[in-house]
């Protein structure tokens, strides 16, 4: 919907990738605009996607979720 608060998912595991995926979308007034598999390509998808809210886990490969987070901030 429209006025949902849209979600980007960051995990490098496709599980958690999955199982973040469910509950926001059980999750009435949230919808997820996108999903990222490491800190690079989650700060470009927050450049493309502008999203309300990023579900970021911190420890990946190479970009982690703390300096990716500091990047998109």
């Amino acid at each position: 919907m429209v006025n949902d608060i849209q979600v980007l998912i960051v995990d490098d595991q496709l599980p958690f990738r999955e199982a973040s995926r469910m509950v926001v979308e059980m999750t009435d007034g949230f919808a997820v605009s996108g999903e990222a598999e490491d800190g690079r390509q989650a700060i470009e998808l927050v450049g493309e996607l502008q999203p309300d809210l990023v579900l970021m886990d911190v420890q990946m490969p190479g970009i982690d979720g703390i300096e990716a987070t500091r990047q998109i901030t």
